[in-house]
């Protein structure tokens, strides 16, 4: 085999290669996107809007009309109040849930023993 005969199989290859890469990303969004469109079906999406808002009271701090709430109390153990506060946020970060529709009944920390 020349040394043009090596190069002309080696781009093929690479080039195959490349091809099934793209084949392999579009299926994947493909799937992505068709389960994300089976994930959320038109009851699911209007049920958190209703479910739970007439009968739970809502207390609010003074000075906070207006801007984002929280319902209930929040019992802290052995946890300060800005760590709680943090662990809040990111819980309604990853989750995508505003903190005004999230309800946390306590918040505490967990010793780790080896």
């Amino acid at each position: 085999m020349s040394f043009g005969d090596s190069l002309l199989v080696s781009v093929f290859s690479m080039a195959l290669v490349f091809a099934v890469l793209v084949a392999l990303y579009f299926l994947i969004l493909a799937f992505s996107k068709t389960i994300g469109k089976a994930k959320v079906s038109p009851e699911e999406s209007a049920a958190p809007e209703t479910a739970g808002t007439a009968a739970q009271p809502v207390s609010l701090a003074e000075g906070t009309a207006g801007q984002d709430m929280s319902a209930g109390t929040l019992k802290l153990k052995n946890v300060d109040e800005k760590t709680a506060a943090m662990i809040m946020a990111i819980v309604s970060h990853e989750s995508n849930i505003p903190l005004s529709e999230l309800q946390f009944k306590s918040i505490r920390l967990i010793d780790e023993k080896y």
